[in-house]
Parts: structure tokens; sequence; C-alpha cells
């Protein structure tokens, strides 16, 4: 991935990662378009940036998704990257029965969002320079928490779904998976403040360091999240689902 010169679509970008990626690649030299569904946290995203745009969408409806994808095209013909970032976690006790409205919003947004985003506008990415399609998975994808089992089973399938979008577009599209650890945002009530969370702005600077390297990590992992994301290798699977049962 090059680090300037791009158009840049972001979703989930109203705060937490898509914001603070959204103002740190415009600052680099790049168009950036954040996609929310609140239109107000998004203009303060791109307050006082001229070359940073908002664009309300929500990513579980199947026609905004669609009609979005047409109407940033034909605003920003020149879009090469799509970063898939929008997603929900709540907490959930899957041990009795249940309503299961949250867990199928869960995999509404954080599953049939992205798939629908990237098939909307993989015609197009393929056939700019420099195309670029970024994931966001989590180190819940390879260690599941149980409190969050549908957010967890949701970032396992997008990590499937990467690896095979990214066999399928060799040579067409770079697809990149971003993999957080627990970071200090607000994706859980109280985690922005959270003790033994990675700070925001030390995930920030270390991804964006990754994703500046040449050649561009297929996978961008930060040192906190690699004891996840090898647990199976390593074989501490076990050992890391005691510590996440804990929390």
């Amino acid at each position: 991935m090059k680090n300037t010169g791009n158009t840049i679509l972001i979703t989930g970008g109203s705060s937490g990662f898509g914001r603070e990626y959204a103002r740190a690649w415009h600052d680099a030299g790049n168009t950036v378009i954040v996609a929310a569904r609140s239109a107000d946290e998004l203009e303060e995203t791109a307050k006082g940036r001229e070359n940073l745009h908002a664009m309300p969408l929500d990513v579980a409806d199947a026609a905004a998704v669609e009609q979005f994808a047409k109407e940033i095209v034909e605003r920003f013909p020149d879009l090469n990257v799509v970063m898939n970032n929008a997603g929900i976690m709540p907490y959930e006790d899957i041990s009795g029965a249940r309503d299961l409205s949250d867990a199928e919003k869960v995999i509404a947004i954080n599953v049939l969002g992205p798939i629908r985003l990237t098939d909307a506008l993989i015609d197009h990415l393929k056939a700019r320079d420099d195309a670029v399609l970024i994931n966001v998975t989590s180190g819940l994808a390879y260690v599941p928490m149980p409190k969050a089992a549908t957010y967890s089973a949701t970032k396992a399938a997008i990590h499937s779904y990467t690896l095979s979008l990214r066999k399928l577009m060799e040579g067409q599209v770079e697809v990149i998976e971003l993999v957080p650890p627990g970071v200090q945002t607000e994706l859980t009530p109280g985690q922005s403040t959270r003790e033994g969370y990675m700070p925001l702005d030390e995930f920030i600077e270390e991804t964006l360091a990754l994703f500046a390297q040449n050649p561009t990590p297929e996978e961008i992992l930060v040192e906190r999240v690699k004891g996840f994301r090898f647990a199976e290798r390593d074989g501490t699977v076990k050992e890391n689902l005691d510590m996440l049962a804990k929390r």
C-alpha cells in the first residue's frame, strides 16, 4: 500500500480506529472518505481537514450499501483503498435460550456489511492502480471471548473471507487484514479507559509504521496481538481462552 496519493474509504469512521486512521492518512497526503451511521460524529472526524469527506452509511442496510457504492464511485472515481472497519461488540450470554436480535445485528454489521460493500466496489477496485482492500478483524478471531461469542465468530468469519479474497485477487487488488488486540476505544462501554488494553495512540502509531512498510504485510499485527494470532501454533489457545473467560 502506497503511503500518499490514495483515495481511501473508511467505514466506522465516526470514532476509534476509523477516526484516527482517517485523520492520519489525510494528513499524510491522501483524500479520505469516512462513512458511518452518525452524520454529526462523521462531521467531527472531518472538521478542519479539506480532503476528508463524510458520507453517512448504515452497512447493515443492503440497499443503502448498493446506493452508497454508486454515489462514492461517481463522486470519487479515483477511489483505490477500502477499509472495512465498521463493527459492534455487544456482550451476551449464550449458555441459555435468549433473544437473538442482538446476535443477528452483529452478523449483519460485522459480516454482511463488509461482504456487501466489498462486492459493490470490487469491480471498481480491480480497475484501479494501487488498489487495496483492508479488512479489520480482531485477536478474538483466533481466541474467542466467551461473553462476546458472536462478535468473535464474526471476526473469524471475516478472517476466512479475507484469505479467500486475497487468493482470488492476486495481482489485481492488495488484500490486507488488520488484527487489533484489545485497544482503548469505545467499542464496549468503558473500554477507552480499561486497564490492560492498548492505548489507541500507540496502536495507531505502531500499525501505521507497518502499513508504511514496502511491501505492506498481508497481516498488520502489533506485538500485543501476536499471542492470540499464533495461539493455535503455540498451543496456548486454552490458556488464552481461560484468561478471556475471566474478563
